[in-house]
């Protein structure tokens, strides 16, 4: 399994809904809103880097309000 943390940037207000949504997104473990540069840190495992990329850009990027998300895969 590969696991993965994400950050994501949402627009202004939007945090609390995209918590929601990102937290039923294919491979989701945990999303949880932050303080800081960004607004959400999302956990994710698949099983493959590929699948995790994926998971990001369909189920993470494409939510309406997203402005930018950086992945972090977990090498241990």
């Amino acid at each position: 399994m590969v696991r993965a943390f994400i950050l994501v940037k949402t627009a202004a207000g939007t945090a609390e809904r995209l918590l929601g949504e990102a937290r039923t997104a294919i491979g989701v473990e945990e999303a949880h809103v932050v303080a800081g540069q960004y607004d959400l840190v999302v956990e994710a495992e698949r099983d493959s880097v590929y699948e995790i990329m994926e998971s990001v850009a369909s189920g993470i990027r494409d939510l309406d309000g997203v402005t930018d998300t950086r992945s972090y895969i977990c090498l241990e």
